[in-house]
């Protein structure tokens, strides 16, 4: 589609909604008026763009009700992108159309206003427990998810340094010697593949635990 493809359907959605509609008036595309109310402004593009955004910002400075307005999308990274620039709209308090190509149907997804970002208590705990768990500063920021040395991974190298040194090892007696709470559990879980379980609550290393604690303790 267009941007002119675009107009006809939102003119005619803002129209059976009683606004008065006109196209490129000033720096705008569409520019919606209803009795004394604020104008409507949307901005038309072909698809999310850094320099839509920027667009909608500007003419905030002339009215709050500021939409913009692209094509529908389809397939599942289609909504994925749609849903993440919803974000970033409802954010900037600016309202999102979209319009279909087949029949020029017009959805609302988001309407202009203030952005109340709602807190999440699980996310900000885990956050915390991971900054709290994690043994001073092994990762730069902006590092890649590869090789990150996550608390979890600490506590394994941990536990798998141990049994490098001790032998076969029971959960109980790893956890006292290296102060891993949850020695058991990793050493279950095995999520690296580092330990094998020889007997009920004991357990000693593979050869990739044997690698990974002389790699970490060269």
């Amino acid at each position: 589609m267009r941007e002119t493809d675009l107009y006809p359907p939102v003119k005619a959605f803002l129209e059976g909604q009683g606004y008065a509609v006109k196209g490129e008036i000033g720096p705008a595309d569409v520019v919606a008026i209803r009795g004394d109310e604020p104008p409507v402004i949307v901005e038309l593009k072909t698809g999310f763009s850094l320099a839509l955004v920027h667009q909608g910002i500007d003419r905030q400075a002339i009215t709050p009700h500021v939409y913009l307005a692209v094509p529908d999308v389809a397939g599942r990274r289609g909504w994925s992108a749609l849903k993440a620039n919803l974000k970033l709209a409802r954010r900037l308090g600016l309202g999102v159309l979209t319009v279909r190509a087949r029949d020029g149907l017009v959805t609302v997804h988001c309407d202009p206003g203030p952005f109340q970002p709602r807190l999440l208590s699980k996310p900000r705990a885990r956050l915390l427990r991971e900054f709290a768990a994690r043994r001073g500063d092994p990762s730069p920021g902006g590092a890649t998810r590869i090789g990150l040395v996550t608390a979890y991974r600490q506590d394994a190298l941990a536990l798998a340094a141990h049994l490098a040194a001790e032998g076969t090892c029971r959960g109980r007696d790893a956890r006292a010697a290296t102060g891993v709470t949850r020695a058991t559990q990793i050493m279950r879980d095995n999520h690296y593949g580092w330990f094998v379980k020889v007997a009920v609550g004991t357990f000693e290393l593979t050869e990739a635990g044997r690698a990974a604690a002389e790699g970490a303790n060269p």
